[in-house]
């Protein structure tokens, strides 16, 4: 009886000891302390830390090898543009019958010359010289000089620009070079660490970090400069000021994740927030213009409630509180979207299986496609989903290679001068200028509808196929147009910069 209360009494002990034990290690050794939570359930938000994969791209606080991989490969760029105004006043006008003079004494020069400095950034994405920055930087631009962190300077020729995206390709004559690696853009997420690099306010190489805020942001600035903007930006709190405009922003890896663009600010200078092209979009551009000197724009083919739309716009359309997807307003016959069976009443909510939380993001995804690529467009009609393959197309609804034209950037409707018109103008030929559209070239000079082009350079030009093969081998970027508007006594010049300027 004895020897059982024995070993009863050293089982109670040495298990009292082990629970002991046990209970130091648990809650003391490891730190681990525990409120009135119930430990044993993980919130959905905080799934990612504990599966095992690194969380995002957060990695340490520290940017020190982040920055030296992106400081020698970010570039300072320096543009001289000249624009030229002119008078406008035909050579023979009332003016001279009137008072006696030549109208050039009276008003000066009927054409004068005003140079125009401009400087940004650049990220260098080859070793040979190859260049991306934004269109807005290098727009217009007749010199364009890029110098290197370690302040070596060379002459940059343009590869070539795409304004919907504000993306631009230089390149400048040189081996060797460090450049930034890609990284993925759909990969980022909001709340991880970002750096913006560039030369801020004419500064040296500069530094600054922030946090994703936002992705998929539109700001219809890239409307200025193009009729098909494209707009899905990722926002950060990272300070960029003027100068930084198409400098690099990358993850603290040291790859590049965009090109910064644009800010937010009623002051013109930083004011909190800045928006970055994600590098998926730039990818591909890039290689467009690499490739056949043209963007190849992939068009879904419809147009749609855009996200800034108003509560009455939504309650007109049928949209409920909350449903998230791009509302198709309508859906043109002969486009992609029409020709896979999305109607006008559609809500597109995912491409590839990925899913649209805004129009921004079915634009910034769509751009990242060529012509003739096919994806998987998931709609809800009815409150039934469907998933279609869709063929992507062009502007001009085929699959083909969309060649670059000099006349793509003058922005205007041409055709040839007919027989009639150009006997009562006593002329052999011409080209007359339909409509100008708000960007483009033409647009940026005072020239108006119904314009007869005669010459240009002071060359006879009979025809837009002779127009366009007479620009595109003009030497240089400045160009003079001759002509005159039927029904008014005289000729006008216009001067312009085939690049962008006037």
């Amino acid at each position: 009886m004895k020897a059982r209360q024995v070993l009863s009494i050293i089982f109670i002990s040495a298990s009292t000891a082990v629970a002991s034990l046990w209970g130091y290690n648990h809650f003391v050794s490891s730190k681990t302390y525990y409120y009135s939570q119930d430990s044993s359930k993980v919130p959905a938000n905080y799934a990612r830390f504990f599966d095992g994969e690194k969380f995002g791209s957060g990695g340490p606080v520290d940017f020190v090898d982040a920055a030296s991989a992106a400081i020698p490969a970010t570039v300072h760029i320096k543009t001289k543009a000249t624009r030229t105004v002119t008078n406008n006043l035909p050579k023979n006008n009332p003016f001279s019958d009137l008072f006696g003079i030549d109208p050039d004494d009276f008003f000066g020069n009927r054409l004068r010359s005003i140079p125009e400095m401009a400087s940004g950034s650049g990220v260098i994405i080859s070793d040979d010289g190859y260049i991306v920055t934004n269109n807005h930087v290098i727009d217009g631009a007749d010199d364009i000089t890029v110098t290197l962190s370690n302040r070596k300077s060379f002459k940059a020729k343009v590869v070539g620009s795409d304004p919907s995206s504000d993306l631009a390709v230089i390149k400048i004559d040189a081996k060797g070079l460090p450049f930034l690696l890609y990284g993925n853009s759909d990969d980022v997420k909001v709340g991880q660490w970002v750096l913006a690099v560039g030369y801020p306010l004419n500064l040296e190489t500069t530094v600054t970090a922030g946090i994703v805020s936002a992705k998929g942001r539109t700001l219809d600035i890239n409307a200025r400069q193009s009729a098909t903007p494209i707009e899905s930006f990722i926002q950060t709190d990272a300070a960029v000021n003027p100068g930084n405009s198409g400098g690099p922003l990358i993850s603290p890896d040291g790859k590049l994740i965009g090109i910064n663009s644009a800010i937010a600010s009623p002051t013109g200078s930083y004011a909190g927030y800045s928006f970055t092209i994600p590098v998926n979009i730039v990818k591909k551009v890039v290689t467009d213009l690499m490739k056949y000197g043209a963007p190849q724009r992939a068009y879904l083919g419809i147009r749609y409630l855009p996200d800034n739309a108003s509560d009455e716009q939504k309650k007109q359309e049928g949209i409920k509180d909350g449903e998230a997807g791009v509302f198709v307003n309508e859906a043109p016959a002969d486009g992609a979207a029409a020709q896979a069976g999305i109607k006008k009443g559609d809500v597109i909510t995912k491409i590839n299986g990925s899913t649209l939380n805004s129009a921004a993001d079915m634009v910034g995804q769509i751009a990242t496609y060529r012509p003739g690529d096919k994806i998987n467009i998931t709609y809800l009609r009815d409150g039934k989903e469907y998933t279609v393959p869709v063929t992507l197309r062009n502007s001009a609804g085929t699959t083909d290679i969309v060649k670059n034209s000099v006349l793509n950037r003058l922005g205007a409707d041409l055709e040839t001068l007919n027989k009639k018109d150009a006997t009562s103008l006593g002329v052999k030929g011409g080209v007359v200028v339909k409509s100008i559209h708000d960007n483009g070239v033409f647009s940026k000079t005072r020239m108006e509808d119904g314009f007869v082009i005669l010459k240009v350079n002071g060359k006879d030009v009979y025809n837009v196929e002779e127009f366009r093969k007479t620009l595109e081998t003009t030497s240089g970027s400045s160009v003079k147009l001759e002509g005159v508007y039927p029904g008014y006594d005289g000729s006008f010049t216009y001067p312009l910069n085939l690049n962008g300027g006037q």
